[in-house]
């Protein structure tokens, strides 16, 4: 996941893992529940990712770029795409922030059932097109 610190050491306390854990726990209902089960789903595909916690206490998933952040609201777990309208959903899953040209969201509330054969194909497609752009953006050296 992120960067290994010492144990015991105040960077280890703070590390964005820890404060996603501490988010998780703290939040004690249907909003951490969610949150923990996007988290091991992101995982799942994608054991490269790097958790990062930035904007005052919002997780944020990384490879190559932003892949996905994880916003807790009183009535909503707002999964953010960086790229989202880039990507292919083919079933759907992008609910919210529709109308930019960058991102999409997908909008949990309490009850919702997490499609998570679609929402991982997502996440693999976000994969995919921040290491492509990556690729894309590195100069080619001439050999002479």
């Amino acid at each position: 996941m992120s960067a290994q610190t010492t144990t015991g050491s105040k960077e280890a306390e703070t590390s964005p893992s820890r404060l996603i854990d501490a988010r998780i726990k703290e939040l004690s209902d249907w909003r951490g529940e969610t949150l923990a089960r996007v988290r091991r789903l992101i995982r799942e595909v994608d054991p490269e990712a790097v958790e990062e916690w930035k904007w005052r206490g919002v997780p944020v998933w990384s490879h190559g770029g932003i892949l996905c952040t994880g916003e807790t609201y009183k009535a909503v777990v707002k999964l953010t795409f960086a790229n989202g309208a880039a990507l292919d959903d083919p079933s759907r899953l992008f609910n919210s922030s529709l109308e930019g040209n960058t991102r999409r969201a997908i909008d949990i509330h309490k009850g919702d059932a997490i499609d998570e054969v679609a929402l991982k194909a997502l996440i693999r497609a976000a994969v995919a097109l921040n290491v492509s752009k990556r690729a894309a953006a590195r100069p080619v050296h001439s050999k002479k």
